[in-house]
């Protein structure tokens, strides 16, 4: 989709009522089918819309992706509404009242800010994107709280908003960009845009380098359902601070600075961190909080001899630990007759597909297996969620 001008006509609009939900299957069918009546490329851009709304449902919710427009690019990169609506949030407790939105995108994050009522500047660069933004704050019915803005970021005057939130680019054409140095704008920049703002947030990769992160933010880390999102520099709260939130909740687990966890035998329980407890270097913080130490100075499990639930670890019961063998283990699987197997790793290099092609479970019972390291030796621990 090269213009998105003749979906938001009258003709587009009821085109896209009229493709909502269309099965892949049958696209073809249907583009013939309206193609009598519509103009080819009418009918393809809101196919081709549908689709992406479609895809868009994870991020955010089937009753706004029916009503916003994407780009491919959009849907892949945009922030997941709920963790947008956390963000917003936050700038809510810190009294945020209007935020400019660099590198707005689609507009995910500007549709969370002014829900959450907060004033929006939504400032992109690209004319395709920048329309998309302005299409959905309208969609959505916020566009008195969101101004859209086609504009170079580094030319905006942001000095009348009491918030900077900056989100650049980390794809290229070679996809993910893993130096912050190399994201569009540099992450240097945005720390320069931050401090002309009371308070500032500046969107980064999980994978981010903790010698990257300026002494003057804070550093939060947050996963959604278990899986890592995202990383967010936050200017104008607690330098230093480092931080792992886990949605839903929120549930937050702040540093302490406490020193790595001693290696200790494997006890009864073993505790999984959650992804951005582990990215946030937390988890000595979970080791405290369960009274157990490392099964390996190198890998993030902990292991308790009790049972101490907390939100920032899926704990098991561990059962069988054994060295890795995979004929042992398929012994003890048919003994046990175990045919649902969940395969986690740790400091392994074999890959679970390919262990539980070898193991062939079946019956009519259900184990964990860690494939890590114990002490420095490949380990097999078999077990199953702690109630």
């Amino acid at each position: 989709m090269n213009d998105l001008a003749p979906l938001l006509t009258p003709e587009g609009r009821a085109l896209l009522d009229e493709v909502r939900g269309t099965d892949p299957a049958q696209e073809l069918a249907v583009a013939t089918r309206l193609r009598r009546d519509h103009p080819a490329d009418l009918v393809s851009a809101a196919l081709g819309q549908a689709r992406l709304r479609q895809r868009a449902v994870a991020k955010f919710g089937t009753a706004d992706a029916e009503r916003m427009y994407f780009t491919p690019n959009g849907v892949e990169q945009s922030t997941r509404a709920s963790v947008a609506t956390y963000r917003a949030r936050r700038f809510v407790e810190l009294g945020v009242t209007s935020v400019a939105d660099l590198c707005c995108g689609i507009g995910g994050d500007a549709i969370a800010l002014a829900r959450a009522g907060i004033r929006v500047l939504a400032v992109d660069r690209d004319p395709l994107t920048a329309a998309v933004a302005r299409a959905n704050a309208e969609a959505l019915g916020l566009d008195g709280l969101v101004e859209v803005r086609e504009a170079d970021v580094s030319e905006v005057d942001v000095s009348a908003y009491g918030a900077v939130f900056v989100d650049p680019a980390r794809r290229g054409g070679r996809g993910r960009i893993f130096d912050p140095e190399a994201y569009s704008p540099p992450l240097s920049w945005a720390v320069r845009a931050a401090a002309t703002a009371p308070h500032a947030a500046l969107k980064v990769a999980p994978g981010i380098p903790h010698e990257a992160v300026p002494d003057a933010a804070e550093a939060e880390w947050i996963s959604d359902g278990g899986d890592v999102k995202e990383a967010v520099l936050w200017f104008g709260t607690e330098p230093g601070l480092v931080r792992a939130t886990l949605l839903p909740g929120p549930r937050t687990l702040r540093s302490r600075g406490l020193p790595n966890p001693a290696v200790r035998p494997v006890g009864r329980y073993l505790y999984e961190p959650d992804g951005a407890v582990v990215r946030a270097h937390l988890v000595a913080e979970v080791a405290a909080e369960v009274g157990g130490g490392l099964v390996d100075e190198t890998i993030a499990y902990v292991t308790s001899d009790e049972a101490h639930p907390t939100p920032y670890a899926s704990a098991y019961e561990i059962t069988d630990r054994l060295p890795f063998n995979v004929k042992r283990l398929k012994a003890l699987l048919r003994e046990r007759e175990v045919g649902v197997l969940t395969v986690k790793k740790r400091g392994s290099a074999v890959e679970p597909e390919e262990l539980r092609r070898k193991v062939k479970p079946q019956g009519p019972h259900s184990a964990t297996v860690f494939l890590t390291r114990v002490a420095g030796a490949p380990t097999m621990l078999i077990g199953h969620p702690a109630n």
